[in-house]
């Protein structure tokens, strides 16, 4: 996930100067093209990186679910990002620009899992599914840094979940992806989705900053024709984040800590034990924790990482009310595969009791056979092999308690694998 442009800037220069010696699909450059002669380290030291990559994931149903008869679906995305850095292209002192298009494609086997009779969805087996087989314009911002990196300030077309509520892991479940308030949550947009936005940050000590933003909703942004849609026509209000992050070294190893609120002043949808109605204003909490605990063999990149997050959203709009996770991953657990990684999680979704309110009254009123919705509980386990530096494969097995909270539906196993590359 990409934060900050100089964050991005610096690290793909980086990774460029270690790539220059490589020629394409050699298995020690960070890309599968490796260094395009020596051309890519010359761009990048002169302001212009390039990131290209892709993720696909893979996953069959192998038990349970709303129709057991196992089937195997794949989605995908592929990526390109460039950036540029204007202080060594115009001499225009810490300022970055980025621009990124992704493309998705393929279908999720959780339609095989939870019910159609289910009004609201749980979690996403393949996290890389959603939104649909676009092409979109994911990212197009300015980052100005001042006084000293003190202060940031970023604006453009940018998705939510990049800045606020960041996590870094590799899961294939959507339940352990990073801004989780943007998949329970109404109007708030992850990647590929971007929206017209302004973030400001504070880094008052070197390991602590205080943001705020404000995103533009446009729920056009979501319809499959309006990829490269620039304008704000069909605006409903404005969602505003507002997170503190700490991001410490405890014993000389990593943490990144982080606890946001977000308001919301667009129309989103009120449930309740009456006729579909709208609610003005929507909110929430949540938080993120991630800390490495361990090293191994005096390696501060192998070791033990535990992750947690959290949220608690709107009780008369969100679908999902309150969401918790938790877990470990493990870099290097083997010296003879010191890159490999695993993980396991653990991830609890509540569901709005006021669906309930509503699915019995739309059952009573209009025969309708909507389920009731209580809670789902996901688990997954992955092991990680990184076949080169450039190239990893994830098998995983999944499983889904109530899937989507139904516990009239069967729980569901899934078996997966994710691959991702860099080019």
């Amino acid at each position: 996930m990409v934060v900050w442009a100089g964050t991005l800037c610096v690290g793909c220069a980086a990774l460029s100067s270690q790539a220059q010696a490589y020629s394409a699909f050699d298995p020690d450059s960070e890309y599968m093209f490796g260094d395009w002669g020596g051309e890519r380290t010359r761009l990048a030291d002169s302001g212009i990186t390039f990131d290209f990559d892709f993720t696909g994931e893979g996953a069959r149903n192998i038990g349970g679910g709303d129709r057991s008869s196992s089937t195997t679906k794949f989605a995908d995305q592929f990526g390109a990002g460039v950036g540029f850095d204007l202080e060594k292209l115009l001499g225009v002192s810490g300022a970055d620009v980025h621009m990124s298009i992704t493309n998705r494609n393929g279908h999720n086997v959780g339609s095989r899992l939870n019910s159609p009779d289910s009004l609201v969805s749980g979690s996403s087996t393949q996290e890389v599914e959603g939104r649909g087989p676009v092409t979109r314009l994911t990212s197009l911002w300015w980052h100005q840094r001042l006084f000293n990196n003190a202060l940031e300030l970023k604006f453009g077309r940018i998705p939510a979940g990049d800045d606020f509520g960041v996590i870094d892991n590799h899961f294939q479940n959507l339940a352990f992806g990073g801004n989780q308030v943007g998949n329970w949550g109404n109007n708030i947009y992850n990647s590929p989705i971007a929206q017209w936005a302004a973030i400001v940050r504070y880094n008052f000590v070197p390991n602590a900053y205080f943001q705020v933003g404000a995103f533009n909703v446009n729920d056009s942004n979501l319809e499959y024709g309006h990829g490269f849609n620039m304008t704000t026509n069909g605006s409903q209000g404005t969602h505003y984040p507002i997170e503190v992050g700490y991001t410490p070294k405890i014993n000389g190893l990593q943490g990144t800590y982080r606890f946001g609120y977000y308001y919301n002043n667009a129309d989103s949808r009120s449930w309740g034990a009456r006729a579909p109605s709208t609610n003005d204003s929507n909110s929430g909490l949540y938080y993120v924790a991630q800390q490495q605990v361990t090293r191994q063999n005096g390696d501060d990149a192998r070791g033990l990482t535990l992750f947690s997050q959290g949220n608690i959203n709107h009780g008369d709009t969100a679908g999902v009310d309150r969401y918790i996770s938790g877990g470990l991953t493990y870099k290097g657990l083997f010296d003879a595969r010191p890159k490999d990684d695993m993980g396991i999680g653990v991830a609890y979704l509540h569901f709005n009791n006021d669906i309930n309110d509503f699915v019995n009254w739309s059952n009573s009123r209009y025969g309708t056979h909507y389920l009731h919705q209580g809670h789902e509980i996901d688990a997954e386990i992955y092991y990680g092999f990184q076949i080169t530096n450039y190239l990893s494969v994830r098998p995983n097995l999944q499983y889904v308690a109530n899937p989507s909270g139904a516990s009239s539906v069967d729980d569901g196993w899934v078996l997966g694998s994710r691959i991702e590359a860099t080019f």
